[in-house]
């Protein structure tokens, strides 16, 4: 049994699992539900802190059978920040590294502590592209990488005279790496559902052999799946011949040639009609290019080009044309916050500052958020290919 959790853990694994069924569960779809996100956790841990927290947080409606009583994510005995300072309460400051330029704010800042300070209904949209290699991403591995040497990041050969980008193993994932990255993707989205606005659009940029796993996730929090945008893009990604034996099997490639990248599209549910939830909250549909053409779910993309990567060279980065239009898009009416909370090299934030819009990036890794206030002012001029 895992017992290096973080503290709180437990606790904030309940309230997600209770903040996306306003009806409330059962005891056994409690317990269920924290073990998927979190593992092997011991039931006596999940019913006692019911129990020590009902009625004052919880209230059990029913035999077995509970409830939140006020519907926030944290619970009344660990009041959000933001709380206390709206009762008068003291508040010891945490000091969290911050970059503005023009509309947009970068923070150092892990975003699942960043998510659970916040209050609700106060983000109208989030474009992303996550972790998947969330081994790769620990600061060992980042470490070996930035040296060079060593750690599991796959080098791809040079292709072409092109020298190819790391990547992480999306192909030799094993089962157990699988349950990670699905409780990592459950939990965070738990903890961002009460922070949008209803109607709120949230693309995650995925690949097609574990979209159908964050698409699950996600739609267990409580997210509304609302189909996927397509990156038509020709990438490195798959149609090799089987290794070592290429001259063997000549005619054979031993996975399809990647030419499309899948974003899933989620929503928070809408508060009424859509002309409602519009006039209210200012969100529940896309913003169109023009008034002759609707807001298409395939975008064609070029690969990001070798100029981008110079002004922002992060392992996955996406090109701002592709990124402009999709951001653009998820405004309807052009008002609200975009938050991108795995913001990496900036460049969903820089898109934001180069079509108008407001936005937030959470960026975790020191190195990358150094990198990231330095590329987000470039990266919003770049143009036509230049800097």
């Amino acid at each position: 049994m895992r017992t290096n959790r973080r503290p709180g853990e437990v606790r904030d694994a309940i309230f997600g699992v209770l903040a996306a069924r306003p009806g409330g569960a059962s005891l056994r779809e409690i317990e269920d539900t924290v073990r998927r996100m979190l593992g092997e956790v011991a039931p006596s841990s999940v019913r006692s802190y019911l129990r020590l927290n009902t009625p004052g947080t919880f209230e059990r409606d029913r035999r077995g059978h509970y409830v939140l009583r006020s519907g926030p994510l944290l619970p009344e005995t660990s009041p959000r920040r933001s709380d206390l300072r709206a009762a008068g309460a003291p508040v010891t400051p945490t000091i969290v590294p911050t970059y503005t330029f023009g509309q947009a704010k970068l923070l150092n800042a892990d975003c699942f502590e960043w998510l659970r300070d916040q209050p609700p209904n106060t983000v109208h949209s989030v474009v992303t592209d996550p972790p998947y290699g969330l081994l790769e991403y620990t600061p060992e591995q980042q470490m070996k990488l930035r040296n060079g040497k060593g750690g599991v990041w796959r080098i791809p050969p040079s292709f072409d005279g092109a020298t190819r980008a790391p990547l992480p193993r999306f192909t030799v994932l094993r089962a157990q790496d699988l349950e990670v990255l699905e409780r990592f993707f459950f939990q965070w989205a738990s903890l961002l559902l009460p922070v949008l606005v209803p109607g709120a659009n949230v693309v995650v940029a995925s690949n097609p052999l574990l979209s159908y796993i964050v698409s699950g996730a996600l739609a267990r929090a409580g997210l509304e799946r609302r189909g996927e945008l397509v990156r038509l893009v020709m990438t490195m990604r798959g149609g090799d011949r089987p290794k070592a034996a290429h001259e063997e099997f000549p005619g054979i490639s031993v996975m399809p040639r990647s030419m499309w990248e899948p974003w899933l599209l989620f929503r928070k549910a809408i508060d009424g009609r859509v002309r409602d939830n519009l006039r209210r909250w200012r969100t529940g549909g896309f913003r169109r290019p023009s008034a002759e053409k609707p807001f298409g779910d395939v975008i064609q993309s070029s690969p990001t080009h070798a100029t981008e990567r110079d002004l922002a060279p992060h392992p996955s980065l996406k090109p701002q044309e592709f990124l402009r239009a999709l951001v653009r898009g998820v405004l309807p009416l052009g008002e609200g916050i975009v938050l991108d909370p795995f913001a990496g090299s900036g460049s969903t934030l820089a898109a934001a500052e180069a079509v108008g819009y407001m936005s937030i990036g959470i960026e975790k890794d020191p190195y990358f958020y150094d990198l990231a206030w330095q590329a987000i002012p470039r990266l919003a001029a770049y143009k036509n290919g230049l800097a």
